[in-house]
């Protein structure tokens, strides 16, 4: 784990919102069920998880004068291993325009559309009474029911969601990365992710399973994990929203500071 961050200035968190999740996409190179290839200008990663996000690159540079075949190579590199689509990520400090004219020209689609946001730990709200009990996952078997929790809450195709139960079966139960389950009356009703990274608590997959929702519990998912972190000294938390979670966000405390943007590559035919 990094040290914490204590700089809480916006444009600070503004870089920890991305910095946070590609430590994460770089922390998965402690799985068997994924690879991590390091080179001068960043890293990729690649899973057996279908989705973009969880195959990608990062740049940590500007494109140099080998731009174009840097960007052959990485294609080349997914569509050898049967990878249909891709994200092409930059570095907190590299701006879209840096690398946008050499990927739009590779027929990459930019997107821009998902808020980072951030909240000052010290500021949470303390948890409502609620009738939900949350817990750590601790072994194979609430692993496998943290994956289903995740499978229902967002709709997922049972493939993705077998490629999630690869990955972070590996990833052990232990911080930097760890999962938490709720439960109603005893069923396993919800999920969430905290990774602690970048120096800041990073929140992920908050999913609620469809009969338990408007009752809070995404509320509640979301500020256990961040209350353990800041009982561990750290001092902000970050997260990436969706369209569904973002209301709620709001009214814990989470402000908005920038769109997380990343570039999109679609296999011709796919």
């Amino acid at each position: 784990m990094t040290e914490i961050m204590s700089d809480l200035s916006q444009t600070s968190l503004a870089t920890a919102v991305k910095a946070n999740l590609y430590a994460f996409f770089a922390w998965m190179r402690n799985s068997a069920a994924a690879t991590v290839h390091d080179s001068p200008q960043g890293f990729n990663w690649r899973t057996n998880i279908a989705h973009p996000w969880f195959n990608g690159m990062l740049s940590t540079l500007p494109p140099a004068a080998d731009a174009s075949h840097v960007i052959d190579e990485t294609v080349n590199y997914f569509q050898a291993h049967d990878v249909p689509n891709f994200t092409w990520w930059l570095a907190p400090q590299l701006e879209p325009t840096a690398w946008s004219q050499h990927l739009l020209a590779y027929g990459f689609q930019y997107n821009n559309s998902t808020p980072g946001m951030a909240i000052d730990l010290a500021a949470l709200p303390q948890p409502a009474q609620h009738p939900l009990t949350i817990r750590p996952v601790e072994d194979r078997h609430m692993l496998t029911e943290w994956i289903d929790i995740l499978k229902r809450g967002f709709g997922m195709p049972t493939p993705m969601a077998s490629g999630f139960l690869s990955v972070l079966g590996d990833l052990g139960t232990d911080l930097p990365i760890r999962q938490y389950l709720g439960y109603l009356n005893d069923r396993p009703v919800a999920c969430s992710t905290l990774y602690l990274g970048a120096g800041v608590a990073g929140i992920y997959n908050v999913a609620t399973v469809p009969e338990a929702r408007c009752q809070g519990v995404g509320s509640a998912m979301t500020l256990a994990p961040l209350h353990e972190a800041h009982d561990l000294g750290y001092q902000a938390g970050i997260l990436q929203s969706s369209d569904m979670g973002y209301g709620v966000y709001e009214r814990l405390g989470f402000q908005k500071l920038c769109q997380v943007d990343y570039f999109y590559w679609q296999a011709p035919g796919s």
